[in-house]
């Protein structure tokens, strides 16, 4: 009587499990038409144009090893995690769906979260160079979000700078003994505050001011991306809390074998 009622537990779990996955599938998919037919707008993203060449080739160069190493690490996961293979797909659709969240910012700019922190703090960042420049390539296609001449630089700050960070915080606060709820808000917060830090440089070196060259450039962009980033910041930390939570619940074997939930 009670093998029976543990199957029909198991069969019950699985099938809330798959509907939830069903469920999330379809909404993402959604969002991302609904973004996909939006008008285009001058975004947080570098426009196109916006760098001489010799800086576009530089910071597309200095892409070039991540992207590599995130080549292998995808690779990997494929091999031996392949059960995790929802997880990828999920954390690709969920950095669209955030970074194409424009919002205004001063001087006809946009901001957005990026959501790539979340993805790093589950896949790793080397994997979220791959997934980041996926992104980032659909969304100047598609929306007008960013550009091809710009699409090393949107790739090193968006999907390898602020992931970089958001592992090395996760995994600092993991040393620490701090809970996974607040680790996970401090990776994906900070790492979204650090990937606008790296894009007020990349801004800055390509257009000092006349008046106090890069440093007078650097310290207004960052001004200008302050007014809207920070709350927005604040607000992916959050978005990122309330889906590891949600992962948590229906996702457990997968978070398992990525390392997350500890065996």
């Amino acid at each position: 009587m009670k093998t029976k009622q543990v199957r029909a537990k198991q069969v019950t779990t699985k099938q809330m499990r798959t509907k939830w996955e069903r469920s999330c599938l379809i909404a993402g998919v959604a969002l991302a038409l609904a973004f996909g037919i939006a008008e285009p707008a001058s975004a947080m993203h570098i426009m196109e144009g916006y760098l001489p060449p010799v800086h576009a080739v530089v910071w597309g160069a200095l892409c070039l090893p991540f992207l590599a190493a995130g080549f292998f690490s995808i690779k990997k996961t494929v091999v031996e995690h392949r059960k995790t293979m929802l997880i990828l797909v999920m954390m690709g659709a969920y950095a669209f769906v955030l970074s194409a969240l424009k919002l205004p910012s001063v001087t006809g700019s946009s901001s957005h979260p990026t959501g790539t922190g979340l993805g790093a703090v589950l896949l790793g960042p080397s994997a979220m160079s791959i997934l980041g420049l996926i992104v980032l390539l659909f969304q100047a296609i598609l929306l007008a979000h960013g550009g091809l001449t710009t699409l090393g630089a949107n790739t090193f700050s968006m999907a390898i700078a602020g992931p970089f960070l958001s592992w090395g915080i996760y995994r600092l606060c993991g040393k620490l003994n701090v809970s996974k709820t607040v680790s996970v808000f401090l990776a994906t917060c900070l790492g979204d505050l650090f990937t606008y830090c790296v894009t007020a440089v990349q801004l800055a070196l390509a257009h000092p001011a006349q008046v106090g060259g890069f440093a007078a450039s650097l310290a207004e962009f960052l001004a200008i991306f302050a007014v809207t980033q920070i709350p927005l910041a604040i607000i992916e930390g959050l978005v990122a809390v309330v889906v590891i939570k949600g992962l948590e619940s229906f996702a457990q074997p997968e978070l398992t074998e990525l390392g997350y939930i500890a065996q």
